[in-house]
């Protein structure tokens, strides 16, 4: 596979993924450009396309055949599935696409690169001027647009959610797992001229996250505004960086600084985190060199627009010949999202919720000589087309440990559903 990279004059990456967004295949992949958001990426037109409905015994095993510039969507229900067993279907449990020719912006240094590949020198360059067009194409308006939900409606009430938290401390307190995310869901429909990629915009607007991303794929469409790493792979170093923890920002300075150090002192939240790190370094542990796992930082606050999170970082070495296949495979789905031990915890929130879908699943790009960014798809909407429109479904959790009180817990899926609740109705 050939390459060629093109320097280009720099563009603002969210106006050139509003110029290609109405467009099969429109993927944008943009950071805040924060310490953990470096890298954007913006394309359309792959040339590759597949979408397994259900996933067999090695459903991550295609990945490294289709190489650099490949993005994929992992549904939690792929992962969650044999714990769970065969449920409904809400989404296809993996979606791929290549992209031969991609924009690569680094928010950084401020430069832009037109990325091209393909099975020729020439095929490259071909494909290396095709970005390079699209950066310099009359791009659409970024202006943040109105709300465009129709309507957005619980699919259960408050009462469902505190009773299935109180269910999960009790079995906790019987032994039967320590911890489980259990989450929410919310429905409803884009107004008839209203498109999911206003949806983003709106998200964009303020809101900015380490991962936030929009893909187009046919009659579906993901908007994801996530701030979590899953996972981070160099072709040797894997890291993860699970959040547990969640705190409302504060009115004022004072109010928000006494938040996050309510956050970071809570011995509730800090076991919590505790938990799902150690989860975390086990299933590194299946792709890495024995002793090579390790907790890189611990119990560090990171703040976003509308929350703080409590956030750690665990970090191992390969084993030989992993790929990043093998990676996904080992970890997926999300410790974070699941609970503990994951097995027990993931049929524990099937008892409680209907499938998934996209959300707490993993959106996940491949670089070259086999490199991988994923992220955990919380704060994520998902998107698909019918004859009356779009409509849309997204969620948000907690985790569930001894201590829980159902009303908090309730409370904390508000918090943390604020920001795409205000995208999608103001």
């Amino acid at each position: 596979m050939a390459t060629v990279e093109r320097p280009l004059t720099w563009r603002d990456p969210l106006r050139v993924a509003a110029g290609l967004a109405h467009r099969d295949g429109a993927l944008a992949l943009l950071s805040d450009g924060g310490s953990h958001g470096r890298w954007s990426w913006v394309g359309v037109e792959p040339d590759r396309v597949q979408i397994t409905e259900t996933g067999g015994d090695d459903p991550f095993q295609t990945l490294e055949n289709f190489g650099p510039g490949a993005v994929g969507l992992a549904a939690y229900d792929l992962g969650a599935r044999p714990a769970t067993g065969p449920r409904t279907r809400v989404w296809p449990d993996l979606m791929l696409a290549r992209y031969p020719a991609l924009l690569r912006f680094d928010l950084h240094e401020r430069t832009l690169v037109a990325v091209g590949r393909g099975e020729t020198a020439e095929a490259a360059q071909a494909a290396a001027d095709t970005a390079a067009a699209w950066a310099v194409a009359r791009v659409a308006s970024t202006e943040t647009p109105l709300p465009p939900a129709e309507t957005f409606e619980p699919e259960t009430d408050p009462a469902a959610y505190r009773a299935a938290v109180a269910d999960v401390v009790a079995r906790i307190a019987a032994g039967e797992l320590f911890q489980a995310n259990i989450a929410r869901a919310w429905s409803g429909r884009l107004r008839p001229d209203a498109d999911p990629f206003d949806v983003f915009l709106r998200l964009q607007a303020g809101r900015a996250s380490a991962y936030g991303a929009f893909w187009r794929l046919g009659e579906r469409a993901l908007v994801s505004n996530s701030p979590e790493l899953f996972l981070d792979f160099d072709g040797r170093r894997i890291e993860t960086r699970p959040i547990k923890g969640t705190r409302p920002r504060g009115a004022d300075a004072v109010a928000d600084a006494a938040l996050a150090a309510e956050l970071l002192a809570s011995g509730k939240d800090r076991a919590e985190n505790l938990m799902i790190v150690d989860l975390m370094r086990n299933d590194l542990a299946r792709a890495a060199r024995p002793g090579s796992v390790r907790v890189e930082r611990l119990f560090e606050i990171e703040t976003l627009p509308t929350v703080h999170h409590l956030v750690s970082t665990v970090v191992a070495e390969a084993a030989p010949d992993v790929g990043p296949g093998r990676v996904l495979a080992a970890a997926f789905p999300p410790g974070s999202i699941t609970g503990a031990p994951k097995h027990q915890a993931m049929k524990v929130i099937a008892g409680h919720e209907p499938p998934r879908g996209p959300w707490c699943g993993s959106l996940f790009l491949l670089g070259e000589a086999g490199t991988l960014t994923a992220s955990v798809l919380i704060r994520t909407a998902a998107f698909e087309r019918d004859q009356a429109g779009w409509r849309f479904r997204t969620l948000a959790g907690a985790g569930i440990v001894a201590d829980s009180d159902p009303a908090a817990e309730l409370a904390e899926t508000e918090v943390k559903i604020s920001a795409m609740r205000q995208a999608l109705t103001g």
